[in-house]
């Protein structure tokens, strides 16, 4: 008879053992070929089942429509009271422009309510190519980019409106005799108002992208830092264009958080990212190490 089984197979160490399992543990599961038409359908899925998620928040938003105007008319409202400039109004110049800009603030509010969804579809479509270590971390994902889209929206609600109206507001008034007086259209305000939120809100994601790319091994903090001169010129660039007044003190209101927002971006690659080479020094620097 021959050797039994378990004699006939060569032990394997301990240390080799946990080896090879946190080598199998780092594999791909389920990896697939896939064809540039497959990613194409897998992207339709997603995008087709965010578009789905976001009707519950919307029939929310519709049937809170009233509450969610009074919400974004405040900013403005106080502005104009506190120019003194009479009771507050808003107009519309067609009988359907209420419907329609009712319908406009339940899309976007929704959209809103529903980024969390939106968020975790992307990161699905991307989950495919990752390790399953990196799957788990879905939810922090998720959690980070609602937090600092809503939060960017919030800030614009915040501290960029009210001094933005202030400001433009104030151009009214009377000169010489003249009585300048404000008619402003509901659907312009509200595409006003809608538009400088979801570009805030948008703005914000910047820690998030850049710590996803340095998370994957494009960019890493060394990196990040040596661009971070020009990334404050690039912020003072759109802190330009999203700042409607066009006044300094709305500018840097908007351009602080974009610097800051860049270095805590720069934290997460420095955390989760990979460890930059050891730096060689430079022809120059070798010269005059050498004199």
């Amino acid at each position: 008879m021959g050797k039994p089984l378990e004699s006939r197979v060569a032990p394997i160490a301990p240390d080799e053992a946990e080896k090879k399992i946190a080598t199998d543990s780092e594999d791909p599961e389920d990896d697939v070929e896939m064809t540039f038409l497959d990613h194409l359908r897998e992207l339709r899925t997603r995008l087709v089942r965010s578009v789905w998620g976001f009707i519950p928040g919307i029939a929310v938003a519709w049937v809170l429509r009233e509450e969610i105007l009074q919400f974004l008319a405040d900013p403005y409202m106080n502005a104009f009271r506190s120019l003194n400039m009479g009771e507050p109004t808003l107009h519309f110049a067609n009988p359907a422009d209420m419907f329609v800009n009712y319908m406009m603030i339940a899309l976007v509010c929704g959209g809103i309510l529903g980024s969390p969804w939106a968020f975790y579809q992307a990161w699905l479509f991307i989950a495919p190519g990752l390790y399953r270590s990196e799957r788990a971390k879905a939810i922090p994902f998720v959690l980070l980019s609602t937090i600092f889209f809503v939060g960017g929206a919030f800030f614009g609600y915040r501290f960029v409106l009210p001094p933005a109206f202030d400001a433009l507001l104030s151009f009214g008034g009377t000169v010489g005799g003249l009585r300048i007086q404000p008619t402003i259209m509901i659907n312009e305000y509200l595409d006003f108002a809608l538009r400088m939120l979801l570009a805030l809100g948008v703005t914000f994601e910047v820690p998030i992208v850049i710590g996803f790319l340095s998370y994957v091994g494009l960019v890493n903090w060394r990196q990040l830092w040596e661009f971070s001169r020009w990334w404050v010129v690039i912020a003072a660039i759109i802190a330009a264009v999203l700042t409607p007044s066009g006044d300094a003190p709305t500018m840097l209101l908007v351009l602080t958080p974009l610097v800051l927002l860049y270095y805590v971006a720069i934290l997460f690659a420095f955390l989760i990212g990979p460890k930059p080479p050891p730096k060689t020094p430079t022809d120059d620097e070798a010269k005059k190490a050498a004199a």
